[in-house]
Parts: C-alpha cells; structure tokens; sequence
C-alpha cells in the first residue's frame, strides 16, 4: 500500500463494531437460551473465526453484513466438533473459547495461523486445569490446544498471573460450568470488563469489587470479580458500537494533520478503554463526546475531534522534560501504544513506554516492529527489554515501512505516512483486515491532499 503525505482529515466515520465486544457477545449468546441478535458486529477476520468456530460446533449462526444472529442452546454446546476448531489469527476467540470448552462434555482442538501458535497459552491452561479440565498444548505452552472437558468444573478463586482481560475472561466463562463460586483478582487495575457487562445484559449475576489481603505487595486492596456456577443466560438483542482502538488511529491523524476536523459516530466509551482519550488529552487533543448514552451496559457516544493549532506538548505537570507512559496504565493502553509512539515522535521532548514488555508476544514483537519502522521514518529511537524512548518533535521522512504481518502496526504507520515529506510503502497492508478491513478505505475517505 502507498501512502502520500495529507494536508488535513476531514469528515465523518462511522466505524466497525468494537473487536472484543464483538467475540464476547457471540460466544455468550451461543451459552444463552433463545435466538440473539448482534447489531454492528466487527467485520474482522478475527471475529469471523469465532463465528466460523461456533458453527463446527453446531451452533446456528446466522450473518447478513454487520447484523449476526444466533440460536443459542444453554451452555452445554450441540455438537462435538469433527475437526481442530481454526482460530485464524485470533488470540481471543482462542483464549476465550477455551473457558467454554474446559466445561463441556467432550474434547476438542483449537489451534490458530503460526502467529497465534507462538502467543503464550500457558496463561490460561493454568487456571482451566484447576478447575478440572484436560489441556494438552506444545512444548512451551502453545497451540494447537487439545482440551477435554469436565462437566461440572469445579469453581476456583484465582490470582492473575499478568493483566489480562482475556485470561480474566476465560475463567469466568469456564466458571458458567463449574460448581460454586468462581472468583478472579486482577493483578493491578480492572483490565477491560466487556464480559463482565455482557454477561450482566444476559442475565448473570456477577459481583465486583476490591478486597483486601490478596493484592500485590505495595497495594491495600486488588479488584476481583466473581460469579456463581450453573446459571443460565437468557438471549437478548445486542448493539456493538465502534471499535475504539480503531479510533484512536484516526483520532490522532486528526490531531497531527493541521486544520483537520473530524467526527466519529458511535464510538464505545467503555471507560476501561477510554485511557486512550485521557493520555491524548495530557497532550493537548481537542476531542468532545455528543450524545452519550448507554446500549447493552456499554457506554456509546460521538467523538468530534479537532486540530489543536498549537500542537501536541506533555501540559501535564511532571518534573520530566518527556512524557512517560508505564506502570498499570500500560494495560488499558497495550492495543493503542504503537500509534502512541508515532505521536511520541511529534511531542516536545519525546516519550518514553516501559513495562509493556507484553507488546513482544503479540501478532508479531511491536516493540521491535515500532522501534525498526520509527527508525526508518528518521526518528531516534532507544529499545529497552519492556519499551522504548521515541526522540520527539521528528520531521517524519517517506520510507518503506514493514507490517510485519500485523494490522496495528500497519495502521499505525499508514498515519505516520500521513505527515511524512514523501511517499511511504507499506509491505504486508492487507493484514489489516484482521480487524479492520476496510481501513485504508475509511481512510482515504477523509483524507485531503
């Protein structure tokens, strides 16, 4: 894909429903009694394989464009699967599916494209084990993951081992089967809570909250959620609203491009996913909210963003001269922060990204993949085990940029290419389609050269 520099973005987005909300609502209404219909759900290759998965194991599934319905059964699932259940790319259809087959009553296969058989699995074979499941993975602790249900699991209080949504998730999905109480601590700050919404909008009685005695060493409490096994969940109607993390990438194309206007409709405001928007505003975004609302336990409003003529800076108060991203906030952060290094590249003083050593084991390394493409565009850039430190105020020079085979990272430097001084080459942009297919479309759609 060629990129030519932009002089400005203007117009309006409507974008793809939000990836996680998308995975979740279909496998939770596969779990519930009656028909569900998801509005808006993610045109992704990524939620496409949690469609195709359930369908192999014989749950109806119904598709026209963004509209998906689903007959839901009760938790048990219809059929066993004849052949290894393909999770594409796609760590959280993987992840969180492997909570709904740990409580069935048969075994299956999952495995995944060779990105996904190299993602860590261990994670979540862990807890799936204490409850009574059989997992057997390759060596290390990877897919393909061959799991045999137990029918009823037994219900467990657990500790997560890393900040993870998806962990999180899987075990309280697996809890659905299992009896007694299914209770899980976070390791720092709530990670995203989609299911625990969702499953809420379902009918699930679910408990959050802090306790103490149970948190890492320098904190009073740790937030935990729990639910009760054996429930059942009730099929209701679901809208998706716009994938934010897709946002943010036209977010601050807006803020970097002089003069550019831009409103994007229907955007979920989950505020466990909004740490975006608030370290944006730390350096300077004009972005307001219109008509806030609330659809399925989602926050869902209007974003309209514009140019801020004097330009991005760190205006918080702090004794650095850089800003910098590390710490818990990482976590809300980990999905955003290669498009956050390329504005690191435009801020006065830099910014500086540390324990996001997590960012290593994703579709491909995206500390490496950041740092190698920011280098190419002429930025200095230090790498560090967990991050890097991105030399601010760069003028950004055409180069040819390598995805390497993942869609943030190609979307990240299609904006970069934006206010580079010359043309730019993306190897590998169709990888986007993972989640967002139609991106360089969107794109181009409000781009003004």
């Amino acid at each position: 894909m060629r990129i030519q520099p932009a002089r400005r973005v203007r117009g309006r987005v409507r974008l793809p429903g939000d990836k996680s909300i998308s995975h979740r609502a279909a496998l939770l209404a596969a779990l519930a009694e009656g028909r569900t219909r998801i509005a808006n759900y993610s045109s992704s290759a990524d939620c496409a394989a949690t469609l195709r998965c359930l369908r192999q194991l014989g749950v109806k599934v119904g598709q026209d464009g963004a509209m998906v319905s689903i007959e839901g059964g009760g938790t048990s699932l219809p059929e066993t699967p004849v052949a290894a259940l393909d999770c594409g790319n796609s760590g959280t259809t993987m992840r969180l599916l492997a909570g709904v087959l740990a409580g069935q009553p048969f075994a299956a296969t999952l495995t995944g494209d060779a990105s996904l058989r190299s993602r860590p699995m261990r994670r979540i074979i862990e807890p799936l084990e204490l409850m009574g499941a059989t997992v057997r993975a390759q060596d290390g602790g990877h897919a393909p993951l061959r799991i045999e249900g137990q029918r009823p699991l037994a219900a467990i209080s657990y500790r997560l081992p890393v900040a993870s949504a998806q962990v999180k998730s899987c075990v309280l999905i697996a809890g659905l089967n299992a009896e007694g109480r299914t209770e899980v601590f976070e390791k720092d700050t709530p990670t995203r809570d989609h299911t625990e919404r969702l499953l809420r909008w379902f009918g699930v009685e679910i408990e959050t909250g802090e306790r103490s005695g149970v948190a890492d060493e320098g904190r009073a409490t740790a937030p935990f959620v729990a639910l009760a096994g054996r429930q059942s969940l009730t099929a209701r109607d679901c809208f998706v609203p716009g994938d934010i993390s897709a946002a943010a990438f036209f977010i601050v194309a807006a803020a970097l491009l002089p003069d550019s206007e831009l409103t994007l409709n229907e955007v979920g405001l989950n505020p466990t996913r909004t740490h975006i928007l608030d370290t944006l505003n730390l350096f300077g975004l004009r972005a307001l909210v219109a008509n806030r609302r609330e659809q399925n336990n989602e926050a869902v409003g209007d974003l309209e963003v514009r140019h801020n003529p004097d330009g991005l800076r760190l205006i918080a108060t702090s004794e650095r001269e850089y800003a910098t991203l590390r710490g818990p906030v990482i976590a809300g952060l980990i999905d955003e922060l290669p498009i956050l290094a390329v504005v690191g590249s435009q801020i006065e003083g830099g910014l500086e990204i540390r324990d996001a050593a997590e960012l290593r084991v994703k579709e491909t390394d995206r500390i490496s993949a950041t740092v190698e493409n920011l280098r190419r565009m002429g930025v200095e850039v230090e790498e560090y085990a967990d991050g890097m430190f991105i030399k601010g105020r760069t003028s950004l020079r055409g180069a040819h940029i390598d995805a390497r085979g993942d869609h943030r990272i190609a979307m990240a430097f299609a904006v970069a290419a934006l206010i580079a001084d010359s043309e730019s080459l993306i190897d590998g942009a169709e990888c986007v389609a993972v989640s967002f297919p139609e991106f360089f479309p969107v794109l181009e759609s409000i781009v003004e050269r």
